[in-house]
């Protein structure tokens, strides 16, 4: 980790498929070796747990109607979370880019965590449009 830099925390979002082209074996070992990897890093306090996804879901619209689908396609699966204590996002990035599953199929969204409160007024990916 930078020491210039005060670690910032990341959200790791695992998306993505198995490869078709691998083996049954070669999926266990990548997960396997993944919970080693990722366990190693949360004694060391570079990440912290967060979990698998279950395979039920909802889905919330704006007009309070809960249903059970439609959702993304199926390439935008998400699996699980977790979290990195990181310098930037890069160095939070090059961490992952050794995750034991990547070979396999499976990808990861880092996004930065803003403990600021939105308001209409701030410019941030949660501002309505003009």
């Amino acid at each position: 980790m930078n020491t210039d830099t005060p670690p910032q925390d990341y959200l790791v979002i695992s998306r993505g498929h198995w490869d078709k082209d691998k083996t049954r074996e070669q999926i266990d070992t990548a997960i396997t070796d993944f919970y080693d990897w990722l366990n190693g890093h949360i004694a060391a306090g570079r990440m912290r747990a967060g979990s698998r996804l279950g395979t039920d879901r909802a889905s919330v619209s704006k007009a309070g109607v809960t249903t059970d689908g439609p959702f993304g396609e199926a390439k935008e699966v998400v699996g699980g979370y977790w979290f990195v204590s990181a310098g930037s996002l890069r160095e939070a990035a090059d961490l992952l880019s050794h995750s034991p599953t990547l070979p396999c199929g499976l990808h990861y969204e880092v996004r930065p965590l803003d403990a600021t409160v939105c308001t209409a007024s701030d410019i941030t990916n949660e501002t309505a449009p003009a």
